[in-house]
């Protein structure tokens, strides 16, 4: 449950206000030591950099992460939650693909993402994203919004019209200061059969339904942006594509929607 937490939840990211977070300190609100909690972060950098050689061993592959339209020296920051904050994430596996391919090219990868961030909160957080002068930013966002408490017919914690009504804004915003281009990443679909299972979930009252998370996706695809639906990915005969909560993905699951958003990337002009 330990690495699950320093995996999901970085508290740096969110306690700015004190100054800044060493890793001594992150290590202690986790109550480890520091070279324990490095060990943790280095295991999990460990693996998606394994991850990204895997994938470009295949040339064909390699190829198309050659053509993903970022040019040298660009910023690429990520907007969205766990999904993206996960340190096992799609983002941080295209962070090493780029590292290992393009290494002179400088492209500087960002990832402002938070475990449990709404559409609503990441709009309010709108201002931080622009600070970091984006080029590029790939938003997934509205699987937190789509939770809902007290069971499946429960009130759900963000309506659709609000989700939409966010996500545009925010898109709005950032692009209106920045001109950056932006891209969307669907929603990844969840495992029912896990969420209904779980039982921190069952105790909480909490679940999540792909019923509520398809008007979503078909919400951004009304949108003029590229958008990258990795649902197809996740599909994939073989592919356990979660963890035993049905929301978060496995490393195979995020393997599988980075290998979507490269290949989408990859043709855009």
């Amino acid at each position: 449950m330990l690495e699950k937490l320093i995996r999901f939840q970085h508290p740096e990211k969110v306690l700015g206000y004190l100054g800044g977070l060493d890793d001594a300190r992150v290590a202690a609100l986790f109550g480890l030591e520091t070279d324990a909690y490095l060990r943790v972060r280095h295991g999990h950098e460990e693996q998606v950099r394994q991850t990204a050689s895997e994938l470009l061993d295949d040339p064909a592959f390699a190829e198309k992460v050659d053509r993903l339209p970022f040019a040298a020296g660009q910023r690429v920051v990520a907007v969205g939650e766990s999904t993206t904050d996960d340190l096992l994430s799609w983002f941080e596996i295209l962070r090493h693909l780029l590292a290992l391919r393009r290494p002179d090219d400088g492209i500087v990868l960002v990832n402002t993402a938070i475990s449990g961030q709404t559409s609503t909160q990441a709009l309010s957080g709108s201002p931080g994203v622009a600070f970091q002068r984006p080029d590029w930013v790939l938003c997934m966002l509205g699987a937190n919004d789509v939770r809902r408490f007290g069971g499946p017919e429960g009130p759900i914690l963000v309506s659709l019209p609000e989700t939409e009504r966010a996500l545009g804004a925010l898109r709005d915003v950032v692009t209106a200061r920045t001109g950056a281009r932006w891209v969307w990443v669907a929603p990844s679909p969840v495992d029912e059969e896990r969420v209904a299972a779980y039982q921190p979930f069952v105790r909480g009252g909490f679940s999540w339904s792909n019923r509520d998370l398809g008007p979503v996706t078909a919400f951004l695809a009304t949108r003029p942006e590229p958008v990258i639906d990795g649902g197809f990915a996740l599909a994939e005969e073989g592919v356990d594509a979660h963890l035993d909560d049905g929301v978060h993905l496995s490393l195979a699951g995020q393997r599988a929607l980075a290998v979507a958003v490269v290949e989408t990337l990859a043709d855009l002009t």
